[in-house]
C-alpha cells in the first residue's frame, strides 16, 4: 500500500512542470496588461492634448466668425493695417524703442 499511496500523492499534488507553465503564462499576461495600460495612458494624454488644440482652434474660429459678422468697417480696416502691415495714420507718431 505504501507504493500506491506515494503515486496518489504525486498525482494529487501535480508536478513542477504544470505549475511552472501556469506561472509563466501568468507572468506573460501581467506583462501584456502592463503594456496595454501604458498604451491607454498615452492615448489619454494624446486625447487631452488634441482636445486642448480643438478648444484653441474653436476660439480662433469664433473670433474670425465675429469679425466676418461685423463686416468691413473703416475702424477694422485701420486696425488691420496697423497690426498686419505696420501702417500709421498721417498725423500719428511712431516711436521705436530698442535696447
Amino acid at each position: 500500500m505504501a507504493k500506491s499511496e506515494k503515486r496518489e500523492k504525486r498525482k494529487a499534488g501535480g508536478g513542477l512542470l504544470p505549475k511552472l507553465a501556469i506561472l509563466v503564462v501568468l507572468v506573460a499576461i501581467g506583462v501584456q496588461l502592463r503594456a496595454l495600460h501604458l498604451q491607454v495612458q498615452e492615448a489619454q494624454a494624446e486625447r487631452d492634448a488634441l482636445a486642448q488644440q480643438v478648444q484653441v482652434q474653436q476660439r480662433e474660429n469664433d473670433a474670425l466668425a465675429e469679425d466676418i459678422a461685423e463686416g468691413n468697417s473703416e475702424e477694422k480696416m485701420k486696425e488691420l493695417a496697423r497690426e498686419e502691415l505696420g501702417l500709421v495714420d498721417p498725423n500719428q507718431r511712431v516711436f521705436s524703442v530698442t535696447n
